[in-house]
């Protein structure tokens, strides 16, 4: 059979994008891990599959999986190109959708210049909810690793984040530190690993390791969470400008009780089929 997809990126992370709706298959992981081999498949960091809704207040059902074949629960940057895909495969002639995650419902709005706003919902700061293993919450956390202790934010913005503050992002040990904290048994589902260098209470620059992807040029939710991180510990202002290594977002958040926003670019590279 052939399936029919969308090649897309934001800001440099890269997703295969396809259109459950208008054509009907099953992918199990092994097909998810052959299409994402950059040198055998199509290659991403993440496939988005575009599914009819489960519930009358949304538009669609939005399923994100690494390359590696397992399912995650949400993706900021990948939620921009959902909302892309379906305006331009013309699924929807709404500016403003509403889409439905295995973690809970958001809304992405259409911009102009092939920007999306997401509201990426209220961030999750209780431990047992992220899930991380600690006895109560607080705005920073010690973390033992290889006979060092690390200060660590810990949020979920729909995927469990930890967020480290150092001096020089660029000389972060990212692939080695990311790999051993992600692994952490203090975090019983894994986490994405984010290195965060504050330039101004306004700017930061983040590097980020994902859980089962390794280092990617951009994670949206990575930098929602270190904005949020980064006001818990009483270092970033609401409005902060976010230098990731493929580009830049904007991120939104006036404190505990109100949603996390997240403005970024969304763009189209090409459209192809492959046969399974």
């Amino acid at each position: 059979m052939l399936l029919r997809f969308a090649k897309m990126h934001g800001l440099g992370n890269d997703f295969m994008v396809v259109d459950l709706i208008s054509q009907r298959m099953h992918l199990s992981p092994e097909q998810i891990r052959y299409l994402g081999d950059r040198n055998t498949g199509v290659g991403f960091d993440q496939l988005l599959l575009v599914e009819t809704p489960q519930s009358p207040d949304v538009d669609f059902h939005y399923r994100i999986f690494n390359s590696d074949g397992t399912e995650v629960e949400h993706c900021g940057n990948g939620a921009r190109c959902f909302a892309r895909f379906v305006h331009d495969q013309r699924l929807t002639g709404k500016r403003e959708i509403a889409v439905q995650t295995s973690n809970g419902r958001i809304v992405l709005k259409m911009l102009k210049d092939q920007w999306v706003e997401v509201d990426m919902g209220e961030p999750v700061l209780q431990p047992d909810l992220v899930p991380f293993d600690a006895s109560s919450e607080a705005p920073s956390y010690t973390l033992e690793q290889d006979n060092q202790n690390y200060n660590l934010g810990v949020v979920s913005v729909g995927n469990p984040h930890a967020v480290l503050i150092v001096d020089d992002v660029n000389a972060a040990p990212v692939v080695e530190l990311g790999t051993k904290l992600e692994q952490h048994p203090r975090f019983p589902n894994k986490a994405n690993i984010g290195f965060m260098q504050i330039i101004d209470r306004n700017t930061i620059k983040l590097r980020v390791f994902e859980r089962g992807v390794g280092e990617t040029k951009a994670c949206g939710t990575g930098a929602c969470a270190a904005v949020v991180a980064g006001q818990q510990q009483g270092v970033l202002d609401a409005e902060v400008t976010v230098h990731l290594t493929g580009g830049d977002l904007k991120i939104h958040w006036q404190g505990p009780g109100h949603h996390l926003m997240m403005n970024g670019p969304a763009t189209h590279v090409y459209e192809g089929q492959i046969k399974l």
